[in-house]
C-alpha cells in the first residue's frame, strides 16, 4: 500500500503528465471516441494508476493463489499442476448420435463430458409426449427413460470420466438415471464425478425452463444437496449458474451478484434441512459466462472468489477453508456469437476462453463458430476444442499463475464489481430476499434494462459488432451444417414403446406410488426416484407424479 506522501507526490507528477505530454499528444492525434465503456456499459479511464486504488493491500485484497481470500486462484499451483478441464457441451438427436460424438470429443482430447438435453427432456415430457411434438433433438438429446441413458453413456468408463449435465427442473431425475446407469456399469455412486446443473432460482430469473413453484423447487434441489453428501461425495449436486442471466442480456455485476445471491439462498435452505455447512459446502459449483470484455471478465472472476470466500468464512461461519473456495466452469458466449460471417465466431470464442483462463477456472467449454446457426458440425466443435489445446499448450498464459493480477486496471476493475454485487446484495435483502424478489420481478427487470441498453447501443452504431452494424458484407454463409438422422424420431419413439412394453407394470406403479407419497410427505425424494429409474419409469410419468403433488408454476405478471 502506497503511503499518503507517495500518492500525493504519484498525483503532482500525473497532473503534470496530463498538462504536458497528454495535453500534448491528444492535439495532434485526437481519441477515437469521446467515452470509451464496458460490454456491461461502464466507464472506463484513460489510464490507470495507484490512485485508483489508493488503500491496495496486497494480503488483504489478493493474498497468495491456494490461500484466503482467494482473489489470485483457489490453487497454489494453478494450471503449472493441472490444466483446466475442457468440456465440450454435446448432446443432439438421439441417444446413439450423442455417445458417437461424446466419443469423437474424447478421441479428440476433451477431458470431461458435457450433456446437453433437448426441450422436451429439459421440461420433463416423453419424447412421444403431445407437448414434445415437433422439438426432439433439436437443443439437445433425447432422453426419455433409463434405456436411453443407458445407450448415451455405452462404452464411456463413468469411473474415469467426469460428466456435466446442463437440466435443471428434472435434474433429480435425471440425475437418478444417471447413477442407475452407473449401476448398470458396475460402477458405484462414490466413484461418480461430475455436476448437474440443478439451478432451480435462476431459471425463474432468466431462462424460464421452470415446472414447479419455487419452494417444491427448492425442496428437490436440497434433496439432491442432502442425497450427495451422503451417498455421491465426489459429486457437486448443483452448478450455480450466471452463465444464463449473462445469456438474458445482464451486465457482469449483475450475473455475479444475482448468481452469489442464488447460491448463498441454496446454502440457507441446507442449512435449514440440517445439513452440516461443512459437509456440502466444498461440493458447490458455479458456472459463469466469457463474454466479450476481456478485462471486465477476468475481474469478475477474480471478484467472484473473493466475495464467496469471505461469505462463506464469516458470514455462514464454514469453518473448512474448502467450504471457502469457489470453483467454477466457464463457457464462452453464445450470446455474442453471430450468423453473419460466422468464421469472425472463432475469433471471439479464443478472445472469451483466453479471459477464462487468465481468471482461473476449473473447467472451460467453448462455443461453435456455426453455432447461431445450428448445433455444431464435428468440424466447428473440434475447431472449438482446439482452441482450448491452444492456449494451453502454445500461449504460455499457464505458466504461471495470475499472471495480470496487480495491474491497476484490472484491480480497480474488481474492485469496482465487487462493490457493486454487495449493492445488490443490500437491495435484494430489502425487498426479502431471494424468492419475494424474483415475485417482484426485481431480477428480470434489472436484466432487460440492461438488455435493452446494450442493443440500444448497438443499433445506434456506439457499439460496433464486427460483420453485423460494422464491416459487413451480404456474402451468402458458405459452412457445412450438421444434419441430424431423420429417422431418430421414429427410433426413439419406438424404444420407448418398447420399453413400456418389457417392463413390469406393477413394479412401475408400486414405485411411482411411493414417489408419490415421498414428494407428499417431507422425506428425500432421491431414493423413491432411484427406485422408479430402475423400474424403467420414464421421465414423464415421474414428473407427471410431482406435477401433480407440487403442482405447475406461473410467473406472476409483474411487468
Amino acid at each position: 500500500m502506497d503511503s499518503p506522501q507517495n500518492l500525493d507526490a504519484f498525483r503532482q507528477d500525473m497532473q503534470q503528465w496530463e498538462a504536458i505530454t497528454l495535453r500534448g499528444g491528444l492535439a495532434v492525434l485526437p481519441e477515437l471516441q469521446e467515452a470509451f465503456i464496458t460490454a456491461s456499459s461502464e466507464p472506463i479511464e484513460r489510464l490507470y494508476t495507484p490512485l485508483n486504488n489508493p488503500d491496495h493491500d496486497y494480503l488483504v485484497d489478493l493474498g497468495f493463489p491456494g490461500q484466503y481470500p482467494y482473489t489470485r486462484g483457489i490453487h497454489p499451483s494453478l494450471y503449472r499442476s493441472r490444466l483446466w478441464t475442457m468440456r465440450m457441451f454435446a448432446g443432439f438427436g438421439t441417444a446413439e448420435e450423442t455417445n458417437q460424438r461424446f466419443k469423437y470429443l474424447l478421441e479428440q482430447g476433451q477431458t470431461g463430458l458435457s450433456i446437453a438435453f433437448d426441450l422436451p427432456t429439459l421440461m420433463g415430457y416423453d419424447t412421444d409426449s403431445p407437448e414434445a411434438l415437433g422439438e426432439f433433438g433439436k437443443c439437445g438429446v433425447a432422453v426419455s427413460s433409463l434405456k436411453d441413458m443407458e445407450i448415451l453413456l455405452k462404452d464411456i468408463p463413468l469411473d474415469k470420466v467426469s460428466t456435466s449435465m446442463t437440466i435443471n427442473s428434472p435434474a433429480a431425475v435425471i440425475w437418478a438415471m444417471y447413477i442407475a446407469a452407473a449401476e448398470k456399469q458396475g460402477v458405484r455412486s462414490d466413484q461418480l464425478r461430475g455436476t448437474i446443473q440443478n439451478d432451480i432460482l435462476k431459471e425463474y430469473i432468466a431462462q424460464k425452463e421452470f415446472i414447479f413453484p419455487p419452494e417444491p423447487s427448492m425442496r428437490l434441489v436440497v434433496d439432491t444437496i442432502e442425497f450427495g453428501s451422503l451417498h455421491v461425495p465426489q459429486w457437486n449436486p448443483i452448478s450455480i449458474s450466471g452463465y444464463h442471466i449473462r445469456e438474458a442480456g445482464s451486465t457482469a455485476s449483475q450475473e455475479l451478484a444475482f448468481t452469489l445471491a442464488d447460491g448463498m439462498e441454496y446454502v440457507r435452505w441446507a442449512l435449514q434441512r440440517g445439513v452440516d455447512i461443512d459437509e456440502f459446502a466444498p461440493r458447490l459449483s458455479f458456472f459463469f459466462n466469457a463474454h466479450n470484455d476481456f478485462f471486465e471478465e477476468i475481474a469478475k472472476y477474480r471478484a467472484a472468489r473473493r466475495i464467496w470466500a469471505r461469505e462463506m468464512r464469516h458470514t455462514f461461519g464454514a469453518k473448512n477453508p474448502r467450504s471457502w473456495l469457489m470453483r467454477f466452469h466457464a463457457q464462452t458466449a453464445g450470446v455474442t456469437l453471430t450468423a453473419q460471417q460466422p468464421e469472425n465466431n472463432i475469433v471471439r470464442v479464443a478472445i472469451q476462453a483466453l479471459a477464462a483462463v487468465l481468471g482461473g477456472t476449473q473447467s472451460l467449454h467453448t462455443n461453435s463458430m456455426d453455432e447461431a446457426l445450428a448445433l455444431p458440425s464435428e468440424q466447428a466443435v473440434t475447431i472449438a476444442l482446439r482452441t482450448q489445446q491452444i492456449i494451453a499448450e502454445e500461449s504460455g498464459v499457464v505458466n504461471t499463475v495470475d499472471p495480470l493480477g496487480g495491474s491497476y486496471f484490472l484491480e480497480a476493475q474488481t474492485n469496482r464489481i465487487e462493490a457493486q454485487a454487495y449493492e445488490y446484495f443490500r437491495r435484494i435483502e430489502m425487498l426479502g430476499g431471494v424468492l419475494p424478489a424474483i415475485e417482484k420481478g426485481f431480477f428480470q427487470t434489472e436484466i432487460s434494462d440492461a438488455a435493452y441498453r446494450y442493443q440500444r447501443e448497438i443499433d445506434e452504431g456506439r457499439r460496433r459488432i464486427v460483420g453485423v452494424n460494422a464491416y459487413a458484407d451480404n456474402k451468402p454463409v458458405a459452412i457445412s451444417i450438421l444434419e441430424m438422422d431423420p429417422q431418430g424420431y421414429e427410433r426413439q419413439r419406438d424404444r420407448l414403446e418398447q420399453v413400456r412394453a418389457q417392463r413390469d407394470p406393477g413394479r412401475v406403479g408400486q414405485a411411482l406410488d411411493r414417489l408419490r407419497l415421498a414428494c407428499q410427505g417431507a422425506e428425500n425424494t432421491m431414493p423413491f426416484l432411484l427406485d422408479a429409474v430402475r423400474a424403467y419409469a420414464t421421465l414423464g410419468e415421474m414428473i407427471g407424479v410431482m406435477r401433480e403433488v407440487f403442482q405447475v408454476y406461473h410467473e406472476s405478471n409483474w411487468i
